[in-house]
């Protein structure tokens, strides 16, 4: 399970703060609702690295962001891969 560090809610992060994954320094371009199932809703953070360019996304459900936090990595135009978690702080 992924180690998370958090200075604020998750649900607080913006367009322009910086979250720390597997110690890479990403930038926050969009915070989003991506599906809404009424009780719950998944969450999409899109990320991006200045310094290599390369695209990133978080993914997790409002009410369970410890136990379904995921990470992806933008492979090619519009396929994301998931990469292991091993710690995360914002």
């Amino acid at each position: 399970m992924a180690k998370i560090k958090q200075s604020k809610s998750i649900s607080q992060l913006k367009k322009g703060d910086n979250i720390k994954v597997n110690g890479k320094t990403l930038e926050v371009d969009a915070h989003y609702v991506f599906e809404d199932y009424k009780t719950t809703k998944e969450m999409i953070i899109e990320l991006f690295d200045q310094k290599t360019d390369k695209d990133y996304q978080i993914r997790y459900f409002n009410n369970q962001v410890e136990d379904t936090i995921k990470f992806f990595e933008l492979e090619n135009d519009f396929v994301y891969e998931e990469k292991e978690i091993e710690n995360i702080e914002w």
